[in-house]
């Protein structure tokens, strides 16, 4: 199983917006210059991360990008769902015509239940969990590590 660059990005994104918006919001260009991603890109992601609530921006020459909400409150299993668009790792699991073996699949189950298993877990960790991570490797001179 393989999550979309529009999670990795996403959360990413949310992260640097938890750790630089400090003294006001952050602008997009940043964001993009610090992680390596494009800003057309980002603008994307952000959208969807606006309408789900995770975000808030603010127009205007010190415009920019803040948390709505606080760091302990956004769970990362929800922003994957908002960002992927569903919980399912396999088609047949979402309900459509995918395969004409969904009604006698023996592994339909199996992948269901895996899943469940994953976004358990990212709902276990908050951003404010993840912002912790980031402080505890610049303390041990440790590169945190934020897949590309």
């Amino acid at each position: 199983m393989r999550l979309t660059t529009r999670s990795r990005y996403g959360t990413r994104m949310a992260i640097d917006i938890a750790q630089h918006c400090g003294p006001g919001p952050v602008r997009i260009q940043d964001i993009a210059e610090r992680q390596g991603v494009s800003i057309k890109y980002l603008e994307k992601l952000i959208r969807k991360l606006k309408e789900a609530g995770f975000v808030k921006s603010k127009r205007g020459p010190r415009g920019g990008h803040t948390l709505a909400r606080p760091a302990s409150e956004i769970l990362m299993g929800d922003m994957v769902r908002v960002l992927e668009g569903d919980a399912c790792l396999v088609e047949c699991r979402a309900g459509t015509d995918a395969c004409d073996r969904m009604d006698i699949c023996l592994t339909r189950r199996l992948w269901h239940e895996a899943a469940e298993a994953m976004y358990a877990h990212l709902n276990s960790v908050s951003l404010a969990d993840m912002l912790r991570d980031v402080e505890q490797c610049a303390q041990s001179d440790t590169p945190p590590i934020l897949m590309d």
